[in-house]
Order: C-alpha cells, then sequence, then structure tokens
C-alpha cells in the first residue's frame, strides 16, 4: 500500500510560492500561528494523510516545539519531525523522541537532516564541514540506535561524539521510524546504514529509479532493505487545464529580480540535491515540465524541493502510480495554500488510488480497529 503524508509550513503559507529556504528566510501571507497549523493538521488528518513533515532551519519555526503543541489537538495524525543531529546531543535527542512517543501514543516519526549549507551550521555553531557533518550523522545514529535497543549503559567514542554510560530510563514501545535523504555518496553510506525510509526530491522517473537501485544496493551490502519516499508539491484539480492555469498563475505572480536573486543564493549551495533541482530547470521559465504532469516552476524560488504534480486527479494518481511502481512507498506532498490544496488531493486523488487498490484511508483503519478493540459481547 502506499502511504501519504503532507506538510506543515512552519514559516507561513500563501496562495502564491513563497520564496527563500534551504538557509534563506521564507514568510507566508499567512503567519504560522499554532492556530493556522492546528487547521492544516486537522485538514491533513481529515484527508487521509498519515503524517506531516514539519521543516527544520533558521527559516522556520522549531520543529520539535511546533509538533508538541499540535499533539493535543489531533487524534490519528502522526508527525514526521525534521532535526539536525550534531545540535542536540544523541542522548538527548533519543530522551526527546522517546517522550514525544510516550506523550503522543506512538505519532513520531523523524526526518535526519544532515545540513547541507555551511554558513547556516556556523550560525548554530556548527563548524564541521559538508564531510565530516555526515560522519557525524552517522555517529549520532549509531549511538541513537543503541540507545533505543539496549538497556544496559555502554560507551561510545567517536570521531565526532562521545557519550560514557549512555542509556535511557525509559525506551520507545515503539522505535520511530528514521527518514533520511540526501544524494551524496557519503550520503547514500548513512542511508544504506541506519535510514528506515529513503528520501528523494521530486526528480523524474527514471533519476528516481536509478536512485532507488543506488541505495538498495548500497543497503544489500549492510545486510539492510530500506523504504523509500518522494518529497514533491501538487497541484491536482477536476481537469488538466485546470491545474496548469492555477500553475500558470503561481509562474505570472513571480518576479523575475526574485527569481534571479533565489538563484544566485542557492547556485551557492552545497547540497547535491539542490544542485540537481536546478538543474531541471536553469533558472528558465520557458521549460518547466521536465516529465509528463512534473513541474519545476517550485523551484525557481523555493530551494530544498522544487518540483509539483500538476493535472487533472486522474492524472496525478497514474503518475503517483507510475512511482510507486519504481519502489516509492511514501508520498510527501505540499501546496498553495496547504489548507486548500490537500482537500483538493484529498477528495480527487486519493479516492482513485483507493479504487485501484493502491491506498487505504490510514485513520479510519485506526478507528475500526479501536471499535473492533473495543467491542464486548453481551452476556445474560
Amino acid at each position: 500500500m502506499l502511504r501519504f503524508h503532507w506538510f506543515l509550513p512552519t514559516y507561513g503559507d500563501s496562495r502564491a510560492l513563497i520564496a527563500g529556504g534551504h538557509g534563506s528566510a521564507m514568510t507566508g501571507d499567512r503567519p504560522a500561528s499554532v492556530q493556522y497549523l492546528t487547521q492544516v493538521a486537522h485538514a491533513a488528518e481529515t484527508n487521509g494523510f498519515e503524517a506531516v513533515l514539519t521543516p527544520t532551519g533558521a527559516w522556520c519555526e522549531d520543529a520539535w516545539l511546533t509538533t508538541a503543541m499540535l499533539i493535543e489537538s489531533t487524534e490519528y495524525l502522526k508527525f514526521l519531525v525534521a532535526f539536525r543531529p550534531g545540535l542536540v546531543s544523541p542522548t538527548l535527542a533519543a530522551q526527546m523522541a522517546t517522550t514525544f512517543q510516550r506523550h503522543s501514543n506512538g505519532r513520531l516519526y523523524l526526518n535526519v537532516v544532515t545540513g547541507g549549507e555551511d554558513h547556516e551550521q556556523r550560525a548554530y555553531g556548527d563548524f564541521l564541514n559538508k564531510s565530516e557533518r555526515y560522519e557525524r550523522t552517522g555517529e549520532f545514529l549509531s549511538v541513537v540506535r543503541r540507545l533505543w535497543s539496549e538497556q544496559a549503559p555502554f560507551t561510545f567514542r567517536g570521531q565526532h561524539l562521545s557519550v560514557s554510560d549512555a542509556s535511557l530510563g525509559r525506551r520507545p514501545v515503539v522505535v520511530p521510524p528514521i527518514f533520511f535523504g540526501g544524494s551524496s555518496a557519503p550520503a547514500g553510506d548513512v542511508a544504506a546504514r541506519f535510514a528506515d525510509v529513503y528520501l528523494t526530491w521530486g526528480e523524474p522517473p527514471l533519476e528516481v529509479g536509478k536512485k532507488i537501485a543506488w541505495i538498495n544496493a548500497l543497503a544489500a551490502e549492510q545486510g539492510r532493505r530500506v523504504e523509500h519516499g518522494i518529497r514533491l508539491h501538487v497541484i491536482s484539480r477536476d481537469t488538466s487545464a485546470e491545474a496548469w492555469a492555477v500553475a500558470d498563475k503561481l509562474l505570472a505572480n513571480l518576479d523575475p529580480r526574485e527569481i534571479n536573486r533565489i538563484q544566485t543564493n542557492l547556485a551557492q549551495s552545497q547540497s547535491e540535491g539542490q544542485r540537481r533541482m536546478q538543474e531541471l530547470h536553469k533558472g528558465r521559465t520557458d521549460a518547466l515540465t521536465i516529465a509528463p504532469n512534473l513541474w519545476a516552476g517550485v523551484g525557481l524560488v523555493r530551494g530544498g524541493a522544487g518540483t509539483a504534480l500538476v493535472g487533472s486527479h486522474e492524472e496525478v494518481a497514474d503518475r503517483i502510480q507510475e512511482y510507486g511502481d519504481l519502489g516509492i512507498s511514501h508520498f510527501i506532498f505540499s501546496g498553495y495554500p496547504h489548507i486548500e490544496e490537500a482537500y483538493w488531493f484529498g477528495e480527487g486523488v486519493l479516492p482513485r488510488l483507493h479504487e485501484r487498490g493502491l491506498w487505504k484511508h490510514p485513520h479510519r483503519l485506526a478507528e475500526a480497529e479501536q471499535l473492533e478493540g473495543a467491542a464486548v459481547p453481551f452476556s445474560s
């Protein structure tokens, strides 16, 4: 079965494309208040999304605190919390995750982000270079995994991290799955050894297939298997013409000077994934459809995930099935604005995938299981 997740815009939301990200400031017309983010979370939960991804960086609100505030406002929705190893000790991170799992009744997923920009990491007091950060991520995850699985205290001495007599007073009953992405060779090594789900940004199917094969081969060398996920935006409407009209309007509202500014900033990125995103459009606005229903317009002004599936509900479902056939099982979507687009997708695309036997509503399944477990037979 395919699994779908939505996005929590903790920098703000808008009916327009929001410029920035990936080390640059981002702000939206709709402020990222707890009240607004609660509405987004409710839209995701109502429409059958399993979890919401919450980003990390100086350009957005803190993911841990924000999602913790939303636990009581939701019932089944899980929180895919992005965070950066090295900015907090592995023991404290393992403890935080355990506490989150306990208080949320097992609704935490983790997105481990190594960090691709030296200048942003240094602002947090982290002065390792990119290669060293990946080495530290491996050490970090090694310690965290052991803390979650071993009861006895242990000592670990690494190149970048060390702990002595480390253990947790409580370990998670359900270990949160680790989502991890990266397109460089060091990223592949970390993913193969520690990730439960390897994430890629929305490249054309041929390139995504190559990435899946690459990670699968590396994981096999470690005696492991990983699942795969993809991060995309989406514009889905009743007809293809309606969807592309929305994309055209988003593009028409972009200031060419803003595009140039953002592209100049992103060109300095050390992220291999970001480089691949920019290669899809090369800063041009006249060749943005890079595969059937795959539009690179978002990446003109937004760092990170820069592509969107655009089309009728049926076409978007077709493209999702195509990625699913390659081996993608987790889809993390977002749209502008996030509340409205969650309903377009939830009411238009997900029912079609259900009809094809590719998806089932996760929260309704949970409700049915609860009712079945609570049923008590009558006695005379």
